[in-house]
């Protein structure tokens, strides 16, 4: 059972430590490098369901295996997806084996990445509202010179802005994102859409 202990509100900034069975997440070994270059995440993806009498049910309980790598120090695992609005949460096919880029037009997409120490850049924007939770580690967020540093329990709402991450730590920042898909942002007269 997940348990959020709230610290106190600074300004517009809440730090949110996730803590599990008394320990915070970001000690519990799941979340930290393993020796030598390669990183690993060891995620549990519960994913619920009905059967034929419509009662609910556990689908799907496993440690995630569909990791990718879309650039030097970046490993992703897309724990589930969607199309189209309202969600349709019939049916049991299981989304997250599919290829997808980074947004997914007119859906959602829930993704953990861990960026490594040094992670290769890659400044970007996206047509989607992301919701991000830092699970462990600290990065840095790039906005267009505008550093802001993240550190575990840290959550952020990315609305369309262009941004790089950069790791200068010496252990992996583990993030969780939900991005959903959004028109692209109009700002200074202009539509800035999606690149990178």
């Amino acid at each position: 059972m997940w348990k959020f202990n709230l610290s106190r509100a600074t300004g517009t900034v809440c730090r949110i430590i996730l803590v599990s069975n008394g320990e915070p997440l970001a000690d519990q070994p799941q979340f930290k490098q393993k020796t030598g270059n390669t990183m690993s995440l060891n995620i549990r993806r519960v994913v619920t369901s009905h059967d034929n009498e419509g009662n609910a049910r556990v689908k799907i309980d496993e440690t995630v295996t569909n990791m990718t790598a879309s650039r030097p120090g970046a490993n992703a695992s897309v724990i589930w997806s969607t199309q189209g609005y309202p969600v349709d949460n019939d049916g049991e096919r299981d989304p997250s084996g599919d290829k997808i880029g980074t947004t997914l037009a007119n859906g959602t997409v829930f993704r953990v990445v861990a960026f490594g120490p040094g992670v290769t850049p890659r400044n970007h924007r996206t047509d989607s509202i992301d919701y991000a939770v830092v699970m462990s580690g600290e990065i840095d967020m790039d906005l267009d010179g505008e550093i802001v540093h993240l550190r575990a329990g840290d959550v952020l709402v990315q609305r369309g802005t262009i941004h790089n991450w950069i790791n200068n730590a010496s252990t992996p920042c583990v993030i969780a994102f939900v991005l959903i898909s959004a028109k692209p942002v109009r700002a200074g007269g202009k539509t800035l859409n999606a690149h990178g």
